[in-house]
């Protein structure tokens, strides 16, 4: 009956709004108005209630935006907030921190007492083998838990009060325990700890102590790491450290992890104390895992040689509660359609984690990872979208999720179960119900053996699901206090059965078995009391309590967006538009920039390495890791120092997605496991912003140390004037060891082909393209069967040489030889000239290998790529048929100094004219040498080009051509020995010259390789000298041109030397100059 007068209202109720449509008709008639009066009113309400809307949305995007920015903020500077600086929702707490500190010793020695005088009689009493069991020393040392931080959140009703606590535990903690009977000793020096606890204060009362208890656990399994001593060295090894080190943190989340927590009632006899330490979950979230694209290929076979695919499965994870996808082979676009259901308990706080690995035989290898914040589903119930991955891996996941909110009520039932029927769902059907088990005691239980207590234990199983209760020793009445949860199909024909059995030998103690339909008809959903066993002893009573409720979808809640839908396939031509002339636009334009990351230098590092037992401290052998834009980079290591100097330079593609950090973590290199020393981080953000980093950072996590690191953002620019300084610059600066550096960044934007050949029986094909710069090498998603695929993706390259890089295109079917492949040489960038469409005449003839229309075509860019802008856009014909729209677009990597030096109008920073006239008088005056011996003289370096209008001019006679550079940051003098021409020789032979450089008056010397055979060889290496600012005037450079030695007089023969005071050279620039040689014996 009531259910009927709740229908009739809400009939009523969509009348009278429908009506309400009717009031300004209705009120124009009665004050005489026309239907222009009325139109008018509904376009101004209209128009109202839209820019309503849109501030709205305004409104929603602005605190998205604050939310995000603050958690970048926060992510960029945890632990290093000064405590005055805060935000509204998380506090920094550093009164609590105080208060730890100070309590600390006191908290030592109440552990002391509780190990000493509870602890290790229990553990004596455990066994006859450990009687002289002994705690030798117990100290929580001088490091306290800090709290970095404590944020509150709304209840979920008004009795309820949750704060978060992120804890941090760096502590030098010592304890020692000793078995004396079997002269074992073993304990725990060092232990780190960090995590998220949640606190919840429930209920609230109007009486003292106002809160009725305390419940305390970790959202997600904190990370933990235990420095072992004695016997126990043995967990240090990796694969037992690890291992080690899960069993400790599974018996935390045993009791500390969600679904489990710690319950501190602090009233004697709570009544809510059972539902306060296992509550019901929160809801069910749904995963629907459909599919990946473009994921990184990593199988390799021949040693590398040879790049095969991927064998991607997905682990997804909430909370405690994992579930593992199955295996699809060879493929770098999986399809899974499978769903998974997790209880969710905690909202907000609790993640999805959805990683994704490639099976391999050994160790499976990492393709990427998402995180998704559940109380995002929470608001919107229904989100379909595709997650770009994190974490080094590129492609995006596609998962559909939902959330299932769980009510007690029956007659849900009926229609969640219809709905499931139409769901087709892989690995399990789909959920209708779940069945929370209360697990209290029991009494009465059977002895079994005369004089012996049984060991109680519990098996719950619903249908193929059992869980286990913790075993209760020596006692027929245990108590377990124990809850378990289980997912069910169809409540209505499934049971729940439960065997109580003496454990270790398994013997049957008693059994039950409930329907759960009694459940359906009970109110509330629950049933409790205590239950008589059957094949038990007499009396034996299971005291329990269970609880049903019906998974149900419910609307998103007010203010949530819509669900997000995934997008659809684009390569569907059927019914498109005409073609379009020029690529769409890139998303990603304008927002990538390359970091260049130079690792410096250490100092003060801690000393791991230890001999003698530990009687004599050693050193360290430190190497650094770095981890920026999702690459991971290592230097070398360097033995038997503590403050190490690498001087290595690494790039990386980043964008400026808020939140990223630059991190840098340093270890000992160890042959069994690499300690740990220190680790840091900048934010990109603040890279980014100022273009420069350039500082020493202090090492978190350890007691001493600092690292020196340069960081430099470079801007990509269409100035090809500004690329021979860019090579000039980067020649400079290279290091002595690693790739050359980048001078430009290429962006080819690839966004669909047409007029593909069909394949066999006329099939179109299922084409993605390839795109190869050196050996970096990517690809698009495979398109659905059609002659016009389109792909809409955008890949970058780092340029090192523009001259002499080339871009490889090639559009392939499944796995099958290339449809059509292009090639485009990089050095016509910088070529003038403006678009002309090439005519299918003019092309060169293409040669037909194995496989279907197998084209190759080399391609000068010259005719696509006009200077203007260093980009082309729009359709490139390919051979034999075929053509692709794309856009490239190559942009100079400008750094702050070149961009100053070029916006003071000169490479040297000042006027062209005046520093001619100051090198003329610094040189003297030179004649100029024929056409034919200035080419030869500058032609044939490697090392960068020199530009046109700046060519050094050289001499007669023998000569050498230098660049000598002064690098007053790091206080270096940096020379490049580019090489030397007109040598002679005193014999008929020519000779093998290197060139021999030396930093007087030290004589530190340095030398070059040698060139065989030649009077004009070609060296291009690079040296440096530790050479302060102000000693740089005061020092002489000398260099000595020798023959290798004489095979018949076993001496080296000189061929011309070179003292230059360095107070008399320009050291600003850098820029190549050619010396004259004198004869050795004409020098002083």
């Amino acid at each position: 009956m009531e259910r009927r007068s709740g229908l009739g209202l809400a009939a009523l109720g969509a009348l009278g709004r429908r009506l309400l449509w009717a009031l300004p008709a209705y009120a124009a008639g009665l004050l005489g108005l026309g239907a222009g009066a009325v139109v008018l009113a509904l376009a101004l309400y209209a128009g109202w209630r839209r820019r309503r809307r849109a501030r709205e949305r305004g409104m929603r995007a602005a605190e998205r935006l604050h939310r995000e920015e603050e958690a970048a903020v926060r992510a960029a500077a945890r632990g290093e907030l000064p405590a005055w600086v805060s935000f509204p929702d998380v506090e920094r707490a550093e009164w609590l921190n105080k208060v730890l500190a100070q309590a600390w010793p006191f908290l030592g020695q109440y552990l002391e007492k509780l190990l000493t005088d509870s602890v290790a009689p229990a553990i004596r009493a455990s066994s006859p083998h450990l009687q002289s069991f002994t705690f030798t020393r117990v100290d929580l040392g001088q490091k306290p838990l800090r709290v970095l931080g404590v944020q509150a959140h709304p209840g979920t009703h008004k009795k309820q009060i949750l704060l978060d606590l992120n804890i941090s535990y760096v502590g030098d903690v010592q304890i020692d325990v000793e078995v004396k009977k079997f002269f074992c000793k073993a304990g725990v020096k060092g232990m780190q700890l960090h995590g998220v606890l949640r606190i919840i204060l429930e209920p609230l009362l109007g009486d003292v102590p106002i809160v009725g208890a305390l419940s305390m656990f970790f959202i997600r399994r904190p990370t933990l790491d235990i420095n072992w001593t004695g016997m126990t060295n043995l967990l240090d090894i990796p694969g037992l450290s690890s291992m080690s080190d899960s069993m400790i943190m599974d018996s935390i989340a045993s009791y500390l992890v969600l679904p489990n927590r710690l319950l501190v009632p602090l009233l004697p006899d709570l009544p809510e104390a059972a539902r306060l330490r296992w509550p019901l979950p929160r809801g069910v979230l749904r995963v629907s895992l459909v599919a990946a694209r473009a994921l990184r290929s990593k199988d390799r076979f021949l040693g590398g040689l040879v790049q095969g695919r991927s064998d991607p499965y997905a682990l997804l994870r909430v909370g405690t509660q994992a579930a593992t996808s199955r295996v699809i082979g060879d493929c770098l676009e999986p399809v899974w359609d499978e769903m998974y259901e997790f209880m969710v308990h905690e909202v907000p706080g609790q993640e999805l984690e959805v990683e994704l690995y490639d099976k391999d035989p050994d160790k499976d290898d990492l393709l990427g990872r998402m995180k998704l914040d559940l109380g995002e589903v929470l608001r919107a119930r229904v989100m379909d979208e595709w997650f770009p991955l994190q974490d080094g891996g590129q492609g995006r996941l596609h998962l559909r999720l939902e959330w299932l909110s769980l009510l007690s009520d029956a007659s849900k039932l009926d229609q969640v179960l219809e709905k499931n029927q139409k769901i087709v769902a892989k690995p399990d059907p789909p959920s209708s119900a779940i069945l929370v088990v209360y697990l209290d005691r029991a009494e009465g239980l059977p002895v079994r053996k005369a004089g012996k207590e049984p060991n109680p234990v519990v098996q719950v199983s619903v249908q193929d699901v059992t869980r286990e209760s913790k075993v209760v020793c020596n006692t027929s009445a245990p108590v377990w206090e124990d809850a378990f949860r289980f997912f069910l199909h169809d409540p209505r024909n499934q049971d729940v059965d439960f065997q109580v059995k003496d454990d270790p030998r398994q013997s049957p103690l008693g059994s039950l078995s409930l329907p759960l339909s009694r459940l359906l008809l009970s109110p509330s959903l629950s049933l409790s009391g205590p239950f008589p066993l059957q094949r038990s002893g007499p009396g034996a009573l299971l005291h329990l309590q269970m609880e049903l409720r019906v998974l149900f979808p419910e609307p998103p809640e007010p203010g949530a967006a819509a669900p997000a839908q995934a997008e659809p396939p684009k390569s569907d031509t059927e019914g498109a538009p005409p073609r379009p002339s020029q690529a769409g636009p890139d998303p990603r334009a304008g927002t990538e920039r390359v970091l260049r990351v130079h690792l410096l230098e250490a100092e003060a590092l801690i000393a791991k390495d230890q001999r003698l037992g530990g009687l004599v401290r050693g050193r360290s052998d430190p190497y650094a890791q770095v981890r920026a834009g999702g690459s991971r980079f290592r230097s070398r290591v360097i033995k038997e120092e503590l403050n190490p100097r690498w001087n290595e330079i690494y790039e990386v593609i980043v964008d400026d997605v808020p939140g990223q950090d630059v991190e840098f973590d340093l270890f000992d290199k160890d042959i069994d496991k690499d300690d740990f020393l220190g680790r840091c981080k900048v934010p990109l953000k603040r890279v980014l912003s100022s273009r420069v980093v350039d500082e020493w950072l202090p090492l978190q996590d350890v007691r001493s140390g600092r690292l020196h690191v340069r960081l430099e953002s470079l801007e990509p620019r269409p100035s090809p004037e500004l690329l021979d300084r860019v090579l000039h610059t980067n020649a400079l600066l290279q290091p002595p060891r690693g790739p050359e550096l980048s001078a430009a960044l290429l962006r080819v934007y690839l966004d669909r082909a047409a007029d593909l050949p069909l394949g066999k029986g006329s099939q179109p094909p299922s084409a993605f393209a390839s795109l190869a710069v050196g050996d970096v090498t990517f690809r698009t998603k495979s398109c659905p069967p059609s002659p016009e695929p389109v792909w809409d993706e955008g890949f970058s390259f780092l340029i090192r040489r523009p001259h002499a890089e080339t871009l490889e295109l090639q559009v392939r079917s499944g796995a099958g030889p290339a449809l059509r492949s292009l090639s485009l040489p990089l050095a016509q960038l910088r070529v003038s000239g403006g678009f002309s469409p090439i005519e299918e005449g003019s092309l060169p003839q293409v040669r037909s290998g194995a496989g279907p229309a197998l084209r190759s075509l080399s391609l000068p860019l010259s005719q696509l790529l006009p200077r203007p802008g260093l980009s082309t856009d729009g359709w490139l014909p390919l051979p034999g048929g075929g053509q692709i729209l794309l856009r490239a677009q190559l942009g100079v990597l400008v750094s702050r100094d070149i961009e100053e030096g070029a916006a003071r109008g000169a490479p040297g920073g000042g006027d062209p004219e005046q520093q001619q006239e100051e090198e003329e008088e610094r040189r003297g005056e030179e004649d100029e040498e024929d056409e034919e011996d200035e080419q030869r003289g500058a032609g044939g370096l490697r090392q960068r080009p020199v530009p046109a209008d700046r060519r050094p001019q050289p001499a007669q006679g023998p000569r050498v051509l230098l660049s000598l550079w002064h690098h007053r940051g790091q206080g270096k003098l940096v020379a490049i020995v580019h090489g030397c021409r007109d040598l002679r020789a005193s014999s008929r032979d020519p000779p093998d010259p290197y060139v021999s450089l030396a930093l007087l008056p030290e004589r530190s010397k340095r030398k070059t390789g040698v060139q065989r055979r030649t009077l004009n060889p070609d060296f291009n290496e690079r040296f440096e000298w530790e050479l302060p600012p102000d000693e740089a005037p005061r020092r002489r450079l000398e260099a000595t041109v020798k023959s290798s030695v004489n095979f018949v007089t076993r001496e080296k023969e000189a061929l011309g030397k070179l003292q230059l005071e360095l107070a008399r050279v320009d050291l600003s620039e850098g820029e190549p100059r050619w010396y004259e040689l004198q004869d050795e014996r004409s020098l002083p």
